[in-house]
């Protein structure tokens, strides 16, 4: 079931927001739902036809979109997407890093193909870093300041699970880097906050030749919800984190998996 508002809400209006990895998945949901409560929003990713679609999607109830084709593993690229941003819109006030990948799962930590531990390294840890530091540039020299959110997850910081020992390794390594720099960072204005997500109605969540039925019946026994969260769900935990409602929020981690990892 959606959480959404009865009542149109304007939190963003007036504001620049950027999301990386907005192609799809809980990015996509993001963009989505910022811009549907007044945000300007850029959306960036590797592949441009999932961003056009995004941006469609945006533009067609009505919101303001722009994509710009990215891959946040590279510094330059990262801090162009920035550029973008402020180039356009005038300023950089959200930012989501929603970029991730998923490799080696079912693999045993000793066993982990060095391809695969160099590909959730470069997106999911140096990624947020290179974003990160883009984004913080432009935030502490406006006025205003900015917020940001990154996306970890509950594998790694707060649970672990066979087979996913490099995911997992990744995304603790994103909630330290959120927690140090919002340390870091907040006496300049910038504010830095994570949400943990579980498993979330999305391809990323399915196992091996998993149907999203068969997941259904699955999470009936692993969830204590008793099925996988929204995207709208965990979109609205990151919009909360993000708005001033959360003025006072920073370095949390707030997990998003209905109790699994309680």
């Amino acid at each position: 079931m959606s959480s959404v508002p009865s009542t149109p809400r304007t939190r963003f209006s007036g504001t620049t927001a950027l999301v990386t990895g907005a192609g799809s998945g809980l990015g996509r949901a993001v963009a989505l739902a910022l811009a549907a409560e007044g945000a300007r929003v850029v959306v960036t990713g590797r592949s441009p036809a999932p961003l056009a679609e995004t941006v469609a999607l945006i533009e067609a109830a009505g919101g303001t979109a722009l994509a710009h084709v990215a891959d946040v593993s590279r510094a330059d690229e990262a801090t162009a997407a920035v550029r973008t941003a402020v180039d356009r819109f005038g300023s950089l006030d959200v930012a989501v890093n929603a970029a991730g990948v998923l490799r080696g799962a079912g693999t045993p930590g000793g066993d982990l193909a060095h391809g695969d531990w160099r590909a959730l390294l470069d997106t999911n840890v140096t990624g947020v870093l290179y974003s990160l530091q883009a984004e913080i540039a432009q935030m502490r020299g406006q006025a205003g300041g900015g917020a940001i959110v990154n996306v970890s997850s509950n594998l790694g910081p707060h649970k672990s699970a066979r087979g996913m020992t490099g995911y997992a390794v990744s995304k603790a390594a994103v909630s330290a880097l959120t927690r140090g720099a919002a340390l870091d960072h907040i006496a300049e204005g910038v504010r830095i906050n994570a949400v943990s997500p579980g498993p979330m109605a999305t391809t990323m969540s399915l196992r091996s030749g998993e149907t999203p039925a068969e997941q259904a019946v699955r999470m009936k026994a692993e969830s204590p919800l008793g099925r996988v969260s929204t995207t709208e769900e965990a979109a609205a935990a990151v919009l909360y984190l993000a708005s001033a409602d959360a003025a006072s929020v920073v370095g949390a981690d707030l997990v998003i998996d209905g109790g699994a990892a309680v």
